[in-house]
């Protein structure tokens, strides 16, 4: 873990706990030295701090190229771990560069739906994330962001128990079709979990 993304993800800990009443369940179902694909509902900008906020590991992301272009984050950005992904395209380039990171036993963090939930329910998943649970050995782990970003609040977050993706390997299963296991795995727990 990097000396930046360490003392980040102490400031990122220290204001969820002043704003909001964040509540962690499942941590253990992350393997401490293998490659780890985070899958995650996206409903607020706070969604990637918080999903890696309160791991031991650092947590990488794939991060909208625009952003990139920007002054201080194009310095900060590769910094903290996170990698550009041309959105609206296949981005070779980004896939590549996730898969090996996978790997090489790292933490990657997705929001495989692409973009923020409008009506905070779970849209469809991009064939991207069940290229990289296909083609990685990575512990494919679904997480679940439930709550609201008003502060005060209580905001939980539920890493759930592995997606099995040995079957689906053997089978060579489409991206699409992993991607739908791992979409209906995050559905679960926010079934399970929203009140």
């Amino acid at each position: 873990m990097s000396k930046l993304y360490s003392v980040g993800q102490f400031v990122c800990r220290v204001y969820l706990r002043l704003f909001f009443r964040p509540k962690i369940i499942g941590k253990e179902n992350i393997p401490d030295n293998k490659g780890v694909l985070l899958c995650s509902n996206h409903i607020n900008n706070l969604d990637p701090p918080f999903l890696g906020a309160f791991l031991k590991r650092q947590t990488r992301y794939m991060a909208k190229a625009e952003l990139f272009e920007l002054p201080v984050l194009k310095q900060l950005l590769p910094k903290l771990g996170a990698f550009p992904i041309k959105r609206g395209s296949s981005d070779r380039q980004a896939m590549r560069s996730g898969l090996k990171l996978l790997r090489d036993g790292e933490v990657v963090g997705v929001f495989p739906e692409g973009t923020r939930s409008k009506n905070g329910k779970l849209g469809k998943g991009l064939a991207g994330v069940g290229f990289f649970a296909l083609r990685s050995d990575a512990d494919v782990i679904p997480c679940a962001i439930v709550g609201s970003y008003k502060p005060l609040s209580k905001i939980l977050l539920v890493y759930g128990p592995p997606v099995d993706m040995e079957k689906l390997r053997k089978e060579k299963a489409s991206p699409e079709a992993a991607t739908e296991e791992i979409m209906s795995s995050i559905q679960k727990l926010l079934d399970k979990y929203q009140k």
